[in-house]
């Protein structure tokens, strides 16, 4: 048999709202959806401004599409990526877009993709508007995809980023326990994936990292306020403690 081939992904990178420190944080990342089929990045490559990113495109082979604003404070390469998006949607390719920028004016964008059945992935700083998270499936914080190595191997030549900032863990305790009593039988022992898929419904910026932990395993066991448990099998259970 035939093994199953991996979900097609189209990565659109608005090169003015991203920073080229998260390139290899973001197709590992993006690695754990699906397949980059297309990669583009979108901006003016003329001068310097993006030589971070020109520096990154060959080694992850990212195709650039440079744009110019034939007026100034016009952003040119916004609106190529839109173009770019709906003709790639409308070949039915894809099973999924990956939008990567921090800006709030794709969420119409995101949200036209979805209404045609499609999942999209956002990716972008903890800053980015409600919005345009919230109209993605899932929604990546870049502060997670940033190595310490890359920051201060960065330092030299330009200031390393600030360490992102983590979120209180009291946050994710109160999104899992609205998970939790959502579930059927909620008093009972619920499933660590089946949980971690209703957060995500709720919340579409979970993620564990931005409390601190690797996985959420470890964020549900670390809080104190959950009861593990593990089957013979492997899989892991939750209930509430209180």
């Amino acid at each position: 048999m035939a093994e199953a081939r991996a979900p097609r992904l189209a990565v659109l990178i608005d090169a003015d709202n991203a920073s080229a420190r998260i390139a290899t944080g973001l197709f590992e990342e993006i690695a754990k959806i699906g397949e980059a089929s297309v990669r583009r990045i979108y901006g003016d490559f003329s001068g310097q401004q993006l030589s971070g990113w020109a520096k990154v495109c060959a080694p992850h082979a990212i195709m650039q599409v440079h744009t110019v604003a034939s007026v100034p404070g016009k952003n040119a390469s916004d609106i190529a990526l839109v173009i770019e998006a709906m003709d790639l949607l409308h070949t039915g390719r894809f099973d999924g877009f990956c939008l990567v920028s921090s800006d709030s004016d794709f969420t119409r964008l995101a949200a036209r993709i979805r209404e045609q059945g499609i999942d999209v992935y956002g990716f972008g700083e903890q800053k980015t508007p409600e919005s345009f998270r919230q109209a993605c499936r899932r929604f990546i914080y870049t502060e997670n995809l940033r190595p310490a190595a890359v920051e201060k191997a960065a330092g030299a030549k330009q200031p390393a980023a600030a360490a992102p900032p983590k979120q209180p863990v009291s946050e994710a305790v109160r999104l899992l326990r609205t998970a939790l009593a959502q579930l059927e039988d909620a008093d009972e022992w619920v499933s660590l994936g089946v949980l971690g898929k209703r957060v995500l419904e709720l919340a579409s910026d979970f993620d564990p990292r931005t409390y601190g932990h690797a996985k959420l395993v470890d964020l549900v066991t670390r809080s104190g306020s959950f009861e593990v448990r593990r089957s013979e099998g492997g899989g892991v259970y939750v209930r509430d403690k209180a």
